[in-house]
């Protein structure tokens, strides 16, 4: 009998192991991503004249993925890439022996697009914004910005998951996003694989962040430094800070008092509400408002409910001297004035409301009762004509399609601080770590004397408690501006941001 059945179990085999590794291969199949056709990015040619130079771009609009280990997408990251030309069109960073640099343009919320700072500051198109800055219309043209920095370096505006077209991927929940961490480690991805496709890993790399976007470029510097070897040259940290005991009061924590007032004085100064000897050179006005703040406002503040009531009144009208309020509202506030109970109170009498990203701004006070502003005119001021702008500007001159709506700001992101539980949110250890690691790079910080959302001392604070040596800390340099949070709106700034710019590049 097993005679008869060996040659049928010869001719079986064959087959019984085809069918095994058909039916294994149809598991791999049905457990492997869903591989989706990716979109070819659309590009436009443009010109524009730079410093008396013109300068011939392509701009590049498209999504980047970002992947999971087994290589399926978690999201798709919206950008806008520019990139300057020669004469025959081709890339100038792709030609032999090139050293154009590339930088990464990230604004902040979290929440925000890079609106903001592609056609409010950077980008070769900017809105038609008048010369203050102060009262836009609420749909503005997109023109020619002589203010670009593109004649010096290739532009990169990312929007962040679930901002502007990005969109986290199908199936995918948009909230494992929502981190500080989990962010980093999202546009980290963008930026390698971004810097692999367009071929830019010889080219000198820069990383640009405004307000929250400055934490995360803090901690990007390092992610990118540790994950994949890839060191930033340079780092522009823009209205921002990385460490949020700075700007949060809370109890036991009076340090962003003392570091609101100097910029509180600059707005006073501004609306004309210091006394005399403190209405001519802002800064030196600045300059006394801060020693005041860092020595004998600190030691009163430490004192609390053992300060004797001479001195309470003393500092009360010290704090009145330096922020236009009288000494009784000051000793109301148990000398400890909140930067929105400011802005309302500076010209209550006046019926106005001052902005919180400008305080050059004013609004109508809608609210007198109320000790806290109702609204932010220097934000809601801009909000439609950028948002009427970017969205005509994409799709339309950079012919972009998408019926998804471009968020210009995604506000209230359920956003996690998880590796922060119990202490304030800071990446001052791993910008620290970053710089000392990598000592050639610089780092350019950019700050506006009326900035009522983030002042320019909470920043300067943080950077002067970096564990660094004297050889690092040479690396970073300051520079000032008259207005705001978006110094780029006001005219005068904006050109001196653009210089300032070109000089860190150079």
């Amino acid at each position: 009998m097993m005679r008869h059945l060996t040659p049928l179990l010869a001719l079986l085999l064959p087959c019984l192991a085809f069918a095994d590794e058909t039916d294994s291969k149809k598991e791999e199949k049905k457990d492997a991503p869903e591989k989706t056709k990716e979109e070819k990015p659309k590009e436009r040619a443009g010109t524009i004249t730079l410093g008396g130079t013109e300068v011939k771009y392509v701009a590049q609009t498209g999504t980047i993925p970002v992947l999971k280990d087994d290589g399926g997408v978690k999201a798709d990251v919206f950008y806008v890439y520019y990139a300057a030309t020669g004469a025959d069109g081709k890339r100038l960073a792709t030609q032999p022996g090139s050293t154009r640099p590339i930088t990464f343009c990230f604004n902040g919320g979290p929440g925000a697009s890079a609106v903001w700072l592609h056609l409010g500051g950077l980008g070769p198109r900017r809105l038609d914004f008048p010369p203050d800055g102060l009262a836009p219309s609420t749909v503005l043209r997109v023109v020619d910005n002589p203010n670009s920095i593109l004649d010096a370096t290739d532009l990169v505006f990312v929007d962040p998951v679930a901002t502007g077209l990005s969109r986290a991927a199908k199936g995918e929940k948009p909230e494992q996003f929502f981190g500080l961490d989990e962010d980093i480690a999202a546009v980290g991805e963008f930026v390698r694989l971004f810097t692999t496709r367009e071929q830019r890993w010889g080219s000198p790399k820069h990383l640009l962040g405004e307000s929250y976007g400055v934490t995360r470029v803090s901690g990007l510097a390092a992610y990118l430094q540790h994950q994949h070897g890839l060191f930033a040259d340079g780092l522009m940290l823009m209205s921002g800070l990385t460490n949020f005991g700075t700007l949060r009061p809370g109890p036991g924590n009076d340090l962003p008092f003392i570091l609101f007032l100097p910029t509180m004085t600059a707005t006073a100064h501004y609306h004309k509400k210091l006394p005399a000897d403190l209405m001519g050179d802002v800064d030196q006005a600045m300059a006394e408002s801060r020693a005041f703040a860092e020595g004998e406002y600190v030691v009163a503040l430490l004192k609390g409910a053992a300060l004797p009531p001479d001195e309470r009144r003393r500092v009360a009208e010290k704090l009145a001297r330096f922020t236009g309020l009288s000494a009784d509202l000051a000793e109301e506030q148990n000398l400890r004035i909140d930067p929105s109970f400011f802005r309302k109170a500076l010209l209550r009498k006046e019926g106005k409301i001052i902005g919180r990203f400008d305080a050059r701004v004013l609004g109508e006070d809608g609210e007198p009762g109320d000790p806290q502003p109702g609204y932010d005119p220097s934000f809601s001021n801009i909000v439609g004509g950028f948002a009427s702008a970017v969205n005509a500007y994409v799709r339309g001159e950079l012919g972009y399609e998408s019926d998804h709506p471009y968020r210009v700001l995604n506000a209230g992101l359920p956003w996690k601080w998880s590796s922060f539980e119990g202490r304030y949110v800071s990446t001052d250890e791993r910008l620290a770590n970053a710089m000392r690691t990598n000592p050639k790079m610089r780092v350019l910080v950019l700050a506006g004397r009326r900035d009522l959302a983030v002042p320019e001392d909470s920043l300067r604070h943080s950077l002067s408690h970096l564990a660094l040596p004297a050889s690092v800390r040479k690396n970073i340099t300051t520079e000032r501006y008259d207005s705001g949070h978006m110094m780029y709106l006001l005219r005068s700034d904006a050109e001196k941001l653009r210089a300032d710019l070109l000089r860190f590049l150079k």
